[in-house]
């Protein structure tokens, strides 16, 4: 249960409390009790101080694009841990705030009684702001863990600007964190180390959510103060249902992956972001099955870093195109996202980016629409308003689309920034993968960034890659697709 040290950054200069009653492990990203370094880590300092873990994990009511959507998805991952934890005898706290800044303080009041609170590095949305507040107001060590990817994110400083760049990087750098995986089922047999009770008037102050609202009994998100016009999805949040996703798509998606995968209509992607995105499951448990169906071990890597998408893996076609869009393609986010602030703003991208976007700024435009027209898939594009319903009813839009949904998107704004602004607002309002740094890399990928310049140099994108739905339609079968989020069937976007 050792946690490589590359992934653990202490937050404040306060040392263990062996005085204290319990460990507290602060989920905030990580939502999971399987392959988690975070939780490993809590449970080392259990074993080694011969105190009892408390997982407190909580749900706030005051970020920015808060509904029923993105609620009931991780609602269902803390009910399916509250679950496992009773049946193992380990305290778990579920708090789910009434109200913003209802939950101010509570950690506090927790840590009082803890030998050190451990709790998940995530490089994104407001996450880093709230761990670097807690730093400071709490009295006893926080220790951040690092669980996101397969490279951990200190294991180097170089910011990559190109995928090529960051592949030919893993290449090199990964070999040596392979042996270094989170356990597979941590909590087994941890429970007799025993479940301290939590200060009646913390429990009294702060009351933990009721078993109603974690499984969503009776309507019980009407009652928070969340955008209630962003309905729940179809597919369920947790462990178990990130599970049997991924057990369903090696079986039956995963063989036609390399050959169908930018295809609409087929539709073999994984379908793994919201789960990734929630922590609901993590690239180790992905990679480790993925490992097991191929019987594959490291021996079998390429000697050299070439920075090649085929045959360093040394798997099948499927496998390596599959392994480039989970490892590559998310981690490259991340990377970015860890190493500099100004991952979600316009002035990140590459100067060569801003410099042909600047010069056609005032290049007219055929078309413009407003956010509500966008938002309400109110276009002449019948494919874009596909794209986009396909968004709003599912949380998702097919990678492929993805693309083509924000070059559009920059067609018909009046400014690279303002389209910057309404892909982030709508990907993050309905997309349950959304406010991640892997979103904020296909956004930004529309503008230039991890691109290189294009010709013929056009209108509005300057130099920036063109897409258009015309193309599109020549190259991926689409009349299926927009029948299906065509809108006629249900009277609606």
């Amino acid at each position: 249960m050792t946690v490589p040290s590359v992934r653990i950054r202490e937050r404040n200069q306060h040392g263990l409390r062996e005085s204290g009653r319990y460990v507290l492990y602060w989920m905030i990203a990580s939502r999971r009790l399987r392959y988690n370094f975070a939780l490993d880590r809590a449970l080392a300092h259990c074993c080694n101080l011969g105190k009892p873990p408390v997982i407190f994990e909580a749900l706030r009511v005051g970020y920015p694009w808060a509904s029923d959507r993105l609620h009931r998805f991780v609602l269902d991952g803390m009910a399916e841990n509250a679950r496992c934890c009773e049946s193992r005898g380990i305290r778990y706290l579920a708090y789910v705030e009434p109200a913003a800044g209802a939950g101010k303080g509570l950690l506090a009041a927790l840590a009082e009684d803890a030998c050190v609170v451990v709790t998940d590095e995530f490089p994104c949305f407001f996450l880093p702001r709230m761990v670097t507040s807690a730093a400071k107001q709490l009295k006893v060590l926080l220790e951040e863990v690092d669980s996101n990817g397969l490279l951990p994110l200190r294991a180097t400083d170089q910011v990559a600007l190109r995928a090529f760049d960051f592949r030919r990087l893993l290449q090199r750098e990964l070999p040596k964190h392979l042996d270094n995986f989170p356990c597979s089922e941590p909590l087994r047999e941890r429970g007799k180390l025993g479940m301290p009770e939590i200060a009646k008037e913390t429990l009294a102050r702060w009351p933990m959510a009721s078993k109603a609202l974690l499984e969503g009994k009776e309507n019980k998100l009407q009652s928070l103060p969340i955008d209630h016009s962003v309905k729940p999805v179809a597919i369920r949040g947790g462990q178990e249902a990130a599970r049997t996703g991924m057990q369903k798509f090696f079986e039956r998606r995963f063989p036609s992956y390399s050959e169908y995968r930018n295809e609409p209509e087929t539709d073999v992607t994984s379908e793994f972001s919201p789960y990734l995105h929630f922590g609901h499951i993590s690239a180790h448990q992905i990679f480790a099955e993925l490992a097991r169906r191929e019987k594959w071990n490291a021996s079998k890597l390429a000697a050299n870093a070439s920075g090649r998408r085929e045959d360093w893996w040394k798997m099948s076609p499927a496998a390596e195109a599959f392994l480039d869009q989970l490892i590559t393609w998310r981690e490259l986010g991340f990377n970015f996202a860890s190493h500099r602030t100004d991952y979600d703003q316009y002035e990140s991208l590459p100067d060569w980016a801003q410099r042909t976007l600047r010069e056609h700024a005032k290049d007219k435009r055929e078309k413009v629409y407003s956010l509500p027209d966008f938002e309400n898939a109110n276009t002449h594009d019948a494919l874009w308003n596909a794209a986009q319903r396909q968004l709003i009813r599912e949380g998702r839009i097919h990678n492929y689309l993805r693309m083509l949904w924000g070059k559009k998107i920059l067609e018909w704004s009046p400014t690279p920034q303002e389209a910057a602004r309404i892909m982030i607002h709508l990907n993050n309002k309905y997309g349950v993968d959304g406010r991640d740094p892997n979103s904020y890399s296909g956004i930004y990928w529309v503008l230039g960034r991890y691109d290189h310049p294009w010709g013929p140099e056009r209108p509005i994108f300057g130099t920036v890659r063109y897409m258009s739905s015309s193309n599109t339609a020549k190259k991926v079968a689409v009349k299926d697709y927009i029948r299906k989020y065509s809108g006629k069937e249900e009277g609606k976007v």
